[in-house]
């Protein structure tokens, strides 16, 4: 009986996920789910950089600076919900904490209010994204905002996180006179400055040669190359234990061999966020404004990056639609809040999701794969205490220019779309802020119709949220007038 059973059982997994109705074979899945991990999984890395780069209005920082408790929960909450995906859905796509949205929360919203506040706003746009997926709503939003200022958005996102990448790596500093400036007296200087130029000439040279795994692999290789510079000429951390500042030190974590690889995972960051806190710190304008732009933020990369999935593999119908997408979206609003609840961000959808299935993925027995290795991954916390920024931000870069590669899709001839998408790009990385990137592009679009006499081609919903991005911008001297 139990060998009867063994026989059927491959049988029922190639029947539930359609294995070979789609041309595929459980070996494959798996294959093509490692091949996604890995291509992914430098956001184990990231994401505790990130979130560890500002602290929230108290002046604490998230889990206390604990980078390997960040690392473990996010690995966690990346393993449920791209397996999740995988059962509900039975598409190719993984999902882990996302950059943009990681740097949004950081730097836009705990910096206005402690990390739980934070949180909890990202919970709510989880919340209201899964409304709109439910009612139908999602694809009014989808169709007030212009396709270009979409575009926009992710072009001006991947310059911020670009800054963020040279500013970690010391290549960009406060200059002497200058806002900024290229290292230390215009000049690269310190080894940990090496470390990074090393790392990202590895990461291009293995991205351009289609390296899987080229963002993983040179995180690994660079971190050994910066233990080995440590061990040899001592550098030290850029701050002291007694508090002297050594500008030529390394930025974060001094990388060093860990005493052990493998530990039990903290998995403290569960739970901890606060639904409603933000409200009484920023007001109800404010609240509003940060959940649409975070779901702004969110909201579009999503429906472009399961139709690219679907693209790949081949799966899309005959109006561009991926099967099931109805579930993708639900999933994919899920992981939004379960990111918030877990404290490491708004999870996402993950474009390198393409990469398995370029390797012959075409099912969700994939996203079950990758799912399973991000598990398995909570147990090597250890390993993200001993890795310096100087070795994990050359993806940043990268991850930048892959965004970047977007703004050819703006028509720089048509003022009335070429201005608010420049205003949106320049001011992202500019004022270190997303919401003023998009809330100055929304606002001269709309500008611009008016001026131009085209008011019929301003969508009512784009009316709105320009009046709300106008007592955005004036909520100071609004707030002093009213009180």
């Amino acid at each position: 009986m139990n060998n009867n059973a063994a026989a059927t059982r491959p049988n029922a997994i190639d029947s539930f996920f359609k294995i070979s109705e789609r041309g595929s074979t459980v070996l494959r899945e798996v294959r093509g789910g490692l091949v996604t991990f890995l291509t992914m999984a430098y956001i184990i890395v990231l994401n505790p950089i990130i979130l560890s780069g500002g602290a929230d209005k108290t002046g604490e920082y998230l889990a206390g600076g604990d980078f390997a408790m960040i690392a473990a929960t996010t690995a966690l909450v990346a393993g449920v919900l791209s397996i999740v995906m995988g059962l509900v859905a039975n598409f190719p796509l993984a999902l882990a904490a996302g950059l943009g949205l990681n740097a949004f929360v950081t730097y836009s919203l705990a910096s206005q209010m402690t990390w739980a506040d934070a949180m909890g706003l990202v919970v709510i746009e989880g919340l209201v994204i899964l409304v709109l997926v439910l009612t139908g709503f999602r694809e009014a939003v989808f169709r007030a905002v212009p396709p270009q200022l979409k575009i926009a958005i992710s072009v001006g996102i991947g310059l911020f996180i670009t800054l963020i990448g040279l500013w970690d790596a010391g290549v960009v500093r406060a200059g002497a006179g200058t806002p900024t400036q290229l290292g230390i007296d215009n000049t690269l200087q310190g080894w940990p400055v090496l470390v990074f130029c090393f790392g990202l000439v590895l990461l291009i040279g293995l991205y351009v040669a289609k390296v899987r795994g080229a963002i993983l692999i040179s995180i690994v290789v660079t971190t050994l190359v910066a233990i080995v510079v440590e061990k040899v000429a001592k550098v030290g951390p850029t701050v002291g234990s007694d508090g002297a500042v050594n500008p030529k030190g390394w930025n974060l974590n001094v990388p060093a061999w860990p005493d052990q690889i493998v530990q039990k995972p903290d998995f403290g960051l569960l739970g901890d966020f606060s639904l409603l806190g933000s409200w009484d710190n920023v007001g109800v304008v404010s609240v509003f404004l940060l959940v649409f732009t975070l779901l702004l933020t969110d909201f579009f990369d999503t429906m472009g990056t399961m139709t690219a999935v679907g693209a790949e593999a081949g799966l899309l119908d005959e109006e561009g639609n991926p099967p099931r997408t109805k579930q993708i979206l639900i999933v994919d609003s899920i992981a939004a809040a379960a990111g918030g609840a877990a404290s490491v961000s708004s999870n996402t959808s993950y474009i390198e999701s393409t990469s398995g299935v370029a390797d012959g993925a075409r099912t969700g027995l994939a996203s079950v794969a990758t799912g399973v290795f991000f598990l398995l991954a909570t147990f090597l916390a250890p390993v993200v205490k001993i890795i310096p920024n100087e070795a994990a931000v050359p993806a940043l870069v990268l991850v930048g220019f892959l965004m970047m590669q977007q703004v050819t899709g703006v028509d720089w001839e048509d003022v009335e779309i070429a201005i608010p998408a420049f205003l949106t790009i320049v001011l992202m990385p500019f004022t270190y802020s997303i919401s003023a990137g998009i809330g100055a592009g929304f606002l001269a679009y709309v500008f611009i119709k008016l001026i131009r006499g085209k008011l019929s081609e301003v969508h009512g919903l784009m009316w709105g949220i320009a009046v709300m991005f106008v007592v955005f911008f004036a909520i100071h001297p609004l707030t002093t007038w009213l009180t």
